[in-house]
């Protein structure tokens, strides 16, 4: 059956923002009727604007105000995700939309892929890869490149992923130092009042913190000087946290020795200017995008949408 063909009236509309896997898709036919957001026109939207209870995003995904008004039964917005910085939290909470997420599943997969980009950062893993397949070998040996065990490694916010990357580093010896919002009492790593402080104390910078008014442009040219020309910034967080042009200019001038983003300020627009540098390692956006996170994170969704609704879950 199709997502528009016989609707059961005893199914709640659920609104996609996002693509599914034909599995996931057909599980939440059984208890929901489904509505693509893209291409939806003005009359269906019209017909179905007072039927439509909860929508399904991504952590990409952009909801806004306006959005939000043209589904005045919305009562749920469920991110297949961590980051909510798309959805707009206050409009929510004023038209009474509670908003859920699946915060839990995909921290482990996260904070694995940081160690990658820290990694590839430090040792060139990328560079040295087209080194050989260019066929340059035999022309002489690669320079050498940073050492990763046994350095500094400061996170700009401990939670979930930033705990996780912690736990990891400490397997390669390095010291921890953190700074976020306010130190923690079951940690054993050094606090730092601020990301100035930190950045100036430690060898790799890895930002692990949400998105949002409260950190936009955190990482700044005085935070990138501090880091220093051996130093080397991740960003798993979210590209607004992170003075883009900064960076650029920082990388440029060698004031930081690498950097490896996962997120963008602009994505999936990344700069040319980022694309072209020699000493960067770039990734879209994958982070938490494992097999396995992502059935995770699905299914936590569809619990969340069940239990609002008071649905028992499908058994065959």
């Amino acid at each position: 059956m199709s997502i528009q063909e016989s609707p059961n009236p005893q199914r709640p509309w659920l609104l996609l923002h996002t693509a599914l896997a034909p599995a996931m898709r057909e599980r939440l036919q059984l208890q929901f009727e489904l509505l693509e957001a893209a291409g939806i026109g003005s009359a269906r939207r019209n017909e179905l604007c007072g039927q439509v209870r909860a929508m399904l995003c991504n952590a990409q995904s952009i909801v806004s105000r306006e959005q939000m008004r043209q589904w005045p039964a919305l009562e749920l917005i469920v991110v297949v995700g961590v980051g909510r910085d798309g959805i707009d939290l206050e409009a929510a909470a004023e038209l009474g939309i509670k908003v859920s997420r699946a915060p839990d599943v995909c921290a482990e997969d996260v904070a694995d892929h940081t160690l990658a980009l820290l990694l590839a950062a430090t040792r060139q893993i990328v560079q040295a890869h087209a080194f050989v397949q260019q066929g340059r070998w035999p022309q002489g040996r690669y320079p050498p490149t940073l050492r990763f065990s046994g350095r500094r490694m400061g996170i700009v916010g401990l939670g979930r992923i930033g705990r996780a990357v912690a736990r990891r580093s400490q397997a390669f010896d390095m010291s921890i130092a953190y700074t976020g919002r306010a130190p923690k009492n079951d940690v054993p790593y050094r606090w730092c009042d601020s990301v100035l402080e930190l950045a100036a104390d430690v060898d790799f910078l890895v930002v692990c913190a949400s998105g949002g008014p409260a950190t936009r442009g955190l990482i700044d040219a005085c935070v990138l000087q501090a880091l220093g020309p051996q130093g080397v910034l991740v960003n798993v967080g979210r590209g607004s946290i992170v003075d883009e042009a900064a960076l650029q200019q920082a990388l440029q001038e060698r004031t930081i020795a690498a950097a490896a983003l996962d997120v963008f300020a602009h994505e999936p627009q990344v700069s040319e200017v980022l694309t072209g540098l020699p000493n960067t390692v770039l990734t879209p956006h994958m982070a938490s995008s494992t097999r396995q996170g992502l059935q995770a994170m699905l299914a936590q969704a569809e619990a969340h949408l069940l239990a609002h609704f008071g649905l028992a879950p499908h058994t065959v």
